[in-house]
């Protein structure tokens, strides 16, 4: 869409190749009927194509254009059609909205001129040519708003582009077209593009695809993954999910990650069993990876410890750092192990993501270091200056290894910029993080600068932590109750209400969650509840939470965040955007009163899609 390309046209044999293999396409969310959006600008002489892309303005253009497309799907020759699923609807030029507000009585003439050039070109009801309706950014409200789609057209809804699912069917679930779901991996658009390299666990797709598939989006679902080399990982996941998703119980998302490594990898050099040591780097990697996009990275995405005396204190950023170095020595050791003829692929597939996602956590770190050294004149910083520019280079290096392995089998593909970011879209080329040099003369730089990685870096000191999985007592009621979805989110695991897709329960039904504490002084205190960050996929007034301490009353703390494609408008939106870049949402409650000693804390499950990572209670100071 956005090359731009085009797959019936670069190549007319792309079609034919196609259909030879058993492959059914289709066009993006905002393509109609097999046109690519790059065929519109294709050749302004042409009297089916060009001019202005509003259907108010120009629809008998855009009818002879759409028509076209439905012409070439039908020329296979002998009557019947390439096999495509088409799609409907319309959204504005360039995949953006297509008028101010919501005006579902165009888009309804839209669909409905679209269908009868369906039928008229196939020669039968287009109830028999397979069309999806794409429910994604704005077109979302015009569902919301009660918009008329044929029943025989598949609605497929969409995530929030970052993996969080907006809405699934609640209403007409016995509808012929049924639902799907359009998941992201890859995101070209506000806040951030995330186009570089795999930042996603499979433990957050099993549990957003899973809910989707219990809600009934269960007739297709299509995930983007920019370019293909750098999601293999999650993508053959989420292709063996969707190809029989009750099978990928919890026990088999479990298995997942060995069972790929042993696919992919085989044994090593002398025999040995490496899939456990494969699975638990690109595991830990996932997870690390997961925290912050690397476009989101930056020298204040942490914050560092002290640097007054002559160990610096890395902080919390410091032992991020210290987590990525013993990641990269465990990839290290397993790659003296793995086969000569498997080396390129492991460089491909885990060392290299391992290698240079760390080096950019070293990278900002040292820049990190530089600007607070800076800011009061130690020539320490420009130690750190140094380290930057060493190791900006060094992603170059990284980068160029890739595209020279296997011949340059895969030259080109690590080419994406991902340093340099100022706002949403990619920077034209990579530039280091600023730095500043306040020595006088070289022989004020230190050769080296001491930095304690793991100390003064536990931000929450102060207060309790508890991971959630680590509960003293798990209630459930009504075949539902509390389970822990190892590796989900930053923690150990997280919980989350199974089965998924079960209508919304109170606390009379009683399905809980307890974790004993100690409250070390008289006062208020203070719960936060660290979630992985998920929507209300009904469309209502949020998903809601209860929280109890001992035998005292349920607060109901709401998640109700609401994704935006533009600036932030409102509470709302800023809670999405600050989930989207930290990849965690926060809800707390407060309990006035409590006296020291053992307490026990409740967590209630009211509605369905709460993942709950980790709780943090600490004493209340205002």
């Amino acid at each position: 869409m956005w090359t731009p390309r085009d797959f019936n046209v670069d190549d007319p044999r792309n079609t034919i190749l196609a259909d030879e293999m058993g492959v059914v396409m289709g066009t993006s969310h905002h393509e109609p009927l097999t046109r690519a959006h790059a065929e519109w600008h294709l050749d302004p002489g042409d009297s089916t194509t060009g001019g202005a892309w509003n259907y108010n303005t120009n629809a008998a253009n855009l009818r002879k254009f759409w028509r076209g497309g439905i012409e070439r799907m039908m020329s296979k020759g002998n009557g019947e059609p390439y096999e495509n699923l088409v799609t409907i609807g319309m959204r504005g030029d360039g995949d953006e909205a297509m008028s101010e507000g919501t005006a579902i009585s165009l888009l309804e003439s839209v669909v409905a001129d679209q269908r009868k050039i369906i039928a008229d070109v196939t020669g039968k009801p287009a109830s028999e040519t397979p069309q999806i309706w794409a429910l994604y950014k704005e077109v979302q409200d015009y569902y919301d708003r009660g918009m008329t789609v044929p029943d025989d057209v598949t609605l497929l809804f969409a995530d929030d582009n970052w993996g969080q699912i907006r809405r699934l069917p609640t209403t007409n679930i016995d509808r012929t077209g049924g639902f799907g779901v359009y998941y992201h991996f890859d995101y070209v658009g506000a806040p951030r593009n995330s186009k570089w390299i795999n930042h996603t666990q499979i433990q957050k797709v099993w549990q957003q695809m899973d809910l989707a598939y219990e809600r009934n989006a269960r007739e297709i679902w299509i995930v983007n993954v920019g370019d293909l080399k750098p999601m293999e990982y999650p993508l053959d996941f989420f292709l063996r999910m969707a190809w029989d998703p009750p099978t990928m119980d919890v026990d088999a998302l479990a298995r997942y990650p060995r069972e790929w490594a042993a696919q992919t990898f085989g044994s090593g050099r002398a025999g040995e069993d490496l899939s456990g040591e494969i699975a638990d780097l690109i595991t830990t990697y996932s997870k690390y990876a997961s925290v912050r996009t690397a476009e989101w990275l930056s020298a204040d995405s942490f914050p560092i410890g002290e640097g007054a005396g002559p160990v610096l204190n890395g902080g919390e950023f410091g032992q991020r750092v210290a987590d990525w170095r013993v990641l990269v020595e465990s990839m290290r050791r397993t790659k003296e192990r793995i086969r000569p003829d498997l080396q390129s692929a492991y460089y491909q597939l885990i060392e290299y993501p391992i290698l240079a996602f760390s080096n950019l956590y070293e990278m900002y770190f040292a820049a990190a270091w530089n600007k607070r050294l800076a800011e009061r004149g130690d020539p320490r910083a420009d130690y750190f200056a140094e380290v930057v520019d060493e190791l900006f280079e060094h992603d170059s290096i990284l980068t160029a290894r890739y595209h020279s392995i296997e011949g340059g089998k895969w030259s080109g593909m690590m080419s994406q910029a991902k340093i340099g970011y100022t706002y949403w879209q990619e920077p034209p080329q990579q530039t280091p993080p600023a730095v500043t040099r306040v020595a006088a003369n070289s022989n004020d730089v230190p050769h080296s600068v001491k930095i304690n990685l793991r100390s003064g870096g536990n931000t929450n000191a102060a207060g309790t932590v508890i991971d959630a999985s680590s509960y003293d007592r798990n209630v459930g009621a009504h075949g539902v109750r509390w389970t822990p979805i190892p590796h989900l989110g930053q923690s150990a695991a997280a919980i989350v209400s199974l089965p998924q897709g079960r209508p919304s329960t109170s606390v009379a039904d009683s399905i809980r969650v307890e974790y004993a504490f100690e409250a070390a002084t008289d006062g208020n205190l203070t719960v936060a509840v660290h979630l992985s960050p998920t929507l209300d996929t009904r469309g209502e007034d949020g998903i809601q939470l209860g929280v109890s301490l001992d035998d005292g009353p349920v607060q109901v703390v709401t998640s109700n965040m609401e994704p935006t494609a533009a600036g932030v408008q409102d509470r709302r939106q800023a809670e999405w955007v600050a989930a989207v870049i930290n990849n965690v949402h926060v809800l707390k409650a407060t309990f006035s009163g409590v006296a020291s000693g053992r307490h026990t804390l409740k967590l209630w499950r009211l509605d369905d899609n709460i993942v709950i990572e980790q709780l943090i209670v600490e004493p209340t100071t205002d």
